[in-house]
């Protein structure tokens, strides 16, 4: 089988997160399993234009926006005839690949942007997109076979009118850098809490900073331990300072094992947001034995059991930090919280999930 994906990210790309993580790996074993697997995407400074990841070869043209012209052009020039079927990944905008592809399509789509709008475009774009652009593009694949990750955003493509969607969520495990621990480990001597992702807007995590100046009130030695990049940075290390918080920890942008380590020995992690898939650090951290406080929003509903693996609040940073204190607080909490967190974490296999994929894609494929 011949498989074309369409992303405007790949996993090499600064700005990659948990979408193209889960498209790699379930591309690179697709590639194991005998699929040829070519990847269009969004070029980016210091790039190769063509390069094999895994046995999967990455082709990159335009940027961040023009990409999807290129997207189209390729295919006329380049992919037309030559594939069986053709992946339409979805990050906001869609490569409308309904208009100009032949093979059949199978769109992947792990979160509607919707709130996001309001947090990464200015006015009147926010406006523009929520209301009008959002819902006009994905209207074209109401009919389209759709992958997503979660229930949270199968609910969501419901409302739109989508008739064909299947959720076949994320993976740990499997050869894959990521294997959970046989047990709970030991922690870190202080309390401590962890915030991972990146530093933007959407990903609130200026909350999470707020949230811990209310755990100092309460529990004099916590500490804070920030991981990620993006335009926020500076701004969070200046109201890190403004608040006299001694115990938070920027570490940037860090290695996937330097990651798994602090995920290991933190107590607690924090996940504020205004929406996920997902939620692809709640697992991780899980695996690594550590439970997760986070918002009660999509994707988040799914990756954290509440009361079970972790604790889910009212979007506050005061909520927030009230749910951390009792987990630090409350010794035994902590302890089952963070043991079938670990469990539950075991119940997630890219095996299975490319098993999902592979029929799915034998089914539409010509």
């Amino acid at each position: 089988m011949r498989v074309l994906i369409f992303n405007w990210r790949d996993p090499k790309n600064p700005r990659a997160g948990g979408a193209e993580n889960y498209t790699h790996e379930i591309a690179k074993r697709l590639v194991m399993r005998g699929h040829k697997v070519a990847w269009f995407t969004a070029a980016f400074p210091g790039c190769k234009r063509t390069e094999m990841l895994n046995g999967v070869e990455i082709i990159r043209a335009g940027g961040r926006l023009s990409v999807y012209v290129q997207a189209k052009r390729y295919y006329l020039r380049e992919f037309k005839g030559k594939f069986d079927v053709v992946i339409d990944e979805i990050n906001t905008r869609p490569f409308m690949t309904p208009s100009f592809v032949k093979e059949p399509i199978v769109a992947l789509i792990h979160q509607l942007a919707r709130e996001f709008w309001f947090y990464e475009t200015p006015f009147p774009v926010n406006i523009i997109g929520y209301y009008w652009l959002e819902p006009r593009w994905l209207a074209r694949y109401r009919t389209i076979p759709t992958i997503t990750v979660s229930d949270s955003t199968r609910q969501d493509l419901e409302r739109l009118g989508f008739q064909d969607i299947i959720v076949i969520p994320l993976g740990i495990g499997d050869g894959s850098s990521i294997e959970p621990l046989a047990d709970v480990p030991e922690k870190n001597e202080k309390p401590t809490l962890l915030f991972v992702g990146r530093m933007g807007r959407a990903k609130l995590p200026d909350h999470a900073l707020r949230a811990f100046r209310c755990v100092k009130e309460e529990i004099r030695d916590a500490q804070l331990w920030m991981v990620g990049s993006g335009p926020m940075l500076e701004k969070l290390k200046l109201l890190s300072r403004r608040w006299r918080l001694k115990d938070v920890t920027f570490f940037g942008r860090v290695s996937e094992e330097k990651k798994l380590e602090l995920m290991r020995r933190a107590h607690v992690l924090l996940v504020p947001g205004v929406r996920e898939g997902w939620g692809r650090v709640v697992t991780e951290a899980n695996a690594m034995g550590t439970p997760a406080v986070g918002y009660d929003i999509p994707g988040l509903r799914d990756s954290i059991r509440h009361g079970k693996t972790g604790i889910l609040t009212d979007n506050k940073p005061e909520q927030l930090a009230k749910a951390a204190v009792e987990l630090l607080t409350t010794s035994e909490l902590l302890r089952k919280c963070a043991k079938r967190a670990l469990e539950l974490s075991r119940q997630f296999s890219w095996e299975t999930s490319v098993n999902s994929v592979e029929l799915l894609l034998k089914e539409k494929a010509r």
